[in-house]
């Protein structure tokens, strides 16, 4: 059902209450801090007129926030930045989270401002990222978060379809009746001030803990600060009298009893945490997210989307979690992650720039690779590579896989959309988010990778080494040679199940006799049967000093 449509939109702007709302009179955000700071020394505001350092404070405040944070504020009201200030200054104490503050608004009309029957009151605008606002209830599922969103999984506790018309009141009903009414039904509106650790699924978490108190929300401002915080402004009603003490105890009983960790020191931060443990000058490596400036978007997946960016001066890649889908199996991922590329550092190996490990920020950054993947270069152009030119990219390749398996590291998603280039195209191993050190044990499980390249031990959910990252490898070596998709003709699911079964791509015609020898050696079916990349390098570098004999092929970019 479209919420919005059911309720309806009015012709005249929508209600706003309290802190936000008034709005700022337009400018940028210098502009609206200066005013905010302007208007507070008008009104002898004893802070701002005794604090020598109050204006340096009131620049950190804004700057913890995002734009749209100066945007809406309510410059009736501009004491509430005072008030938003203190409260996330008191959520830095895990003993006081979550910080909130409750104060009564005003009374309407509980029908709304249109009474003439022909209307109902329309959903408030919600302030979502970059100052955006809607008039409709999908936008309460928005959270600003660093730009990424979260779903609410509550819906059906928002209750934002509120009042109807139809509760027996006829468009033949006087005006005076109508008064009357609206006299007796009147709705007390209260605002809620949270700050808390941010975190994923905290707005579902907050809008469930209204809900059970039995408030409906009106209106929601939801903002998330620079170094991890949130500070989320609710307008509600449902609570039927003015009085904010027994609002007050509902809520402190509503939270002592809620699930969920509010001081930020819940399990799935810890994995972070724990799995940098270990290192000991985390200062060396650990960016700081302010100072990323993020670009273009150059890649999205399922999890998580890769940006051009800026850090102290280079150009860099940063992927970047979406903090929607983060749950303890991806944070431990992006643990291992990079924990492995922390420990990686080699010529075909992409560079390990650093990594910002605090919620709900959680971003990898590495050397920008302007010559994009191998995927690209082969199958968007339709390249047939020259035999010089393709083994060495395969060199690169297999030393860069060489490297990683004498660190113990299994990459286990080794493919031509995850081989990148630089500008001189040499080829540098990436995407380290499936990779694993190889257990004790010497063998792994699961079905992990891409299934085009899947070996058929890792397809058959048996254990498998290193030697997977080798079958993989052939497959990139067909596609070198064909410039390619392996198994086009199929679907993923199908390339699988025929692999099981013995199948491999067609070998190509005119290939070099050792290349396809080569080829055939590593995507046999019995592990041990497949050679090193060590071996697979010396076979390389050999037929490459024929090639260059023959031809005279130079060496350099």
């Amino acid at each position: 059902m479209d919420f919005v449509e059911e309720v309806g939109e009015s012709s005249s702007p929508p209600r706003s209450y309290g802190s936000f709302g008034g709005g700022s009179g337009g400018g940028g955000n210098d502009v609206i801090r200066n005013d905010v700071y302007n208007r507070l020394i008008e009104n002898r505001n004893e802070e701002a007129i005794s604090n020598p350092d109050f204006r340096e404070l009131l620049e950190a405040h804004f700057n913890r926030l995002p734009p749209s944070y100066g945007l809406d504020i309510n410059m009736d009201r501009v004491e509430d930045v005072l008030l938003h200030q203190k409260l996330l200054t008191r959520a830095k104490d895990p003993d006081n989270r979550p910080v909130f503050h409750i104060r009564f608004m005003e009374n309407v009309g509980s029908r709304g401002d249109d009474l003439d029957g022909e209307q109902v009151l329309s959903v408030p605008p919600v302030s979502l990222p970059h100052g955006s606002v809607s008039n409709g209830v999908q936008s309460l599922n928005d959270r600003n978060s660093g730009g990424d969103f979260e779903t609410c999984s509550k819906l059906e506790d928002l209750n934002l379809d509120v009042r109807k018309i139809s509760d027996g009141i006829n468009r033949e009903t006087s005006a005076e009746d109508l008064s009357r009414r609206q006299e007796t039904s009147q709705t007390p509106i209260h605002e809620i001030i949270f700050s808390t650790i941010d975190k994923p699924k905290l707005l579902s978490q907050l809008s469930a803990l209204l809900s059970d108190i039995g408030l409906n929300i009106r209106e929601a401002h939801v903002f998330s600060t620079t170094d991890g915080y949130s500070l989320d402004v609710f307008v509600v009603d449902g609570w039927n009298t003015e009085d904010t003490e027994g609002l007050y105890d509902a809520m402190v009983k509503a939270i002592a009893g809620s699930e969920g960790s509010w001081s930020g020191s819940s399990h799935s931060q810890s994995i972070v945490e724990k799995a940098i443990a270990a290192q000991t000058k985390t200062e060396d490596w650990e960016i700081d997210w302010r100072l990323l400036k993020i670009g273009e978007k150059i890649a999205a997946g399922s999890c998580g989307d890769l940006y051009r960016g800026v850090y102290l001066g280079q150009d860099v890649a940063i992927k970047v979690l979406r903090s929607e889908h983060l749950n303890n199996s991806l944070e431990v991922e992006f643990a291992q992650e990079v924990a492995i590329l922390r420990q990686v550092q080699h010529g075909n190996v992409v560079r390990f720039i650093g990594a910002c490990t605090k919620l709900p920020h959680l971003c990898i950054v590495t050397e920008y690779m302007p010559g994009g993947s191998l995927y690209e270069y082969l199958h968007k152009h339709h390249l047939v590579l020259k035999l010089p030119q393709l083994l060495k990219f395969a060199i690169d390749v297999c030393k860069g896989m060489e490297y990683l398996h004498q660190k113990n590291v299994i990459h286990r998603d080794l493919k031509t959309a995850n081989l990148l280039m630089d500008t001189c195209n040499v080829v540098k191993v990436a995407d380290f988010g499936v990779a694993r050190f190889q257990n004790n044990g010497g063998v792994m499980t699961a079905e992990t990778g891409t299934y085009r390249w899947m070996a058929p031990e890792v397809i058959n959910h048996q254990p498998y080494d290193q030697k997977a990252d080798v079958f993989s490898f052939a497959i990139v070596l067909w596609e070198l040679v064909t410039a390619k998709v392996p198994y086009d003709t199929m679907t993923p699911l199908q390339a699988a199940l025929g692999v099981r079964q013995g199948l491999r791509p067609e070998l190509p015609k005119n290939a070099h006799p050792k290349l396809l020898d080569l080829m055939q050696r590593c995507w046999e079916a019995v592990p041990s049967n497949r050679p090193s990349f060590s071996e697979i390098i010396i076979e390389l570098e050999e037929l490459l000093q024929e090639v260059k004999d023959t031809c005279g092929v130079p060496n350099g970019c």
